[in-house]
């Protein structure tokens, strides 16, 4: 093998690096001197493969808390006055403990909007159901409340969120569908850079 076979040899997968970058390296040195600069190429790179995300390539459970985050810093939604005082539902006994639970529900209707359009009181009312305990009895799934999410669903629409179908539910609007990918955009390059694609982990460059 020649002078030029090792060298690719040197730098492929099988020294346990990817694409002639080794995984996890910092600082400077290395073959060819790709630990200088890494730090910045992989910002880039990482911005670059997320630049097309959308809200179903992250996960549900963080893009929930993160648009909650956002309706909150807003200001945009009002919480009702009896936001600490009512049930989800007849199936719970007590009103939710979590201080921003309303905000929390209002990005999981939005999601679900996004996701599945035409849906409307009847269908998260069903969604956010869940059984009721009876005692010894056999247990029977309750529906949900539906008079806050009639509510949020409003402010949905006042915010230019979502809107109505011609066939009855919900729909996202082209505003409400810029705005929620924005934030599934924020998630993804947030987790490219902490940890990157393939096990790649994506460091800055020390001084």
């Amino acid at each position: 093998m020649g002078e030029g076979g090792k060298e690719r040899q040197s730098l492929g997968a099988s020294s346990g690096e990817v694409g002639g970058l080794s995984r996890g390296r910092r600082g400077r040195g290395g073959a060819g001197g790709w630990g200088r600069g890494w730090g910045g190429l992989g910002r880039r790179v990482a911005v670059g493969m997320a630049s097309a995300c959308t809200v179903k390539d992250v996960s549900a459970h963080d893009f929930v808390r993160a648009y909650a985050v956002h309706l909150k810093r807003t200001g945009k939604m009002e919480l009702p006055s009896y936001v600490d005082l009512i049930k989800t539902g007849p199936h719970k006994e007590m009103p939710p403990l979590d201080p921003d639970w309303y905000y929390m529900r209002a990005a999981a209707v939005a999601r679900h909007v996004y996701v599945r359009q035409g849906v409307g009181v009847g269908a998260f009312r069903r969604i956010f159901g869940a059984p009721k305990n009876r005692g010894s009895r056999r247990h029977h799934k309750t529906k949900a409340a539906g008079g806050h999410i009639r509510l949020i669903l409003r402010q949905l629409e006042q915010m230019r969120i979502v809107e109505k179908c011609a066939g009855g539910g919900r729909k996202v609007t082209s505003n409400g569908q810029r705005d929620l990918d924005r934030i599934a955009q924020t998630l993804k390059v947030r987790g490219v850079l902490q940890q990157g694609t393939d096990g790649l982990i994506i460091e800055e460059e020390e001084e």
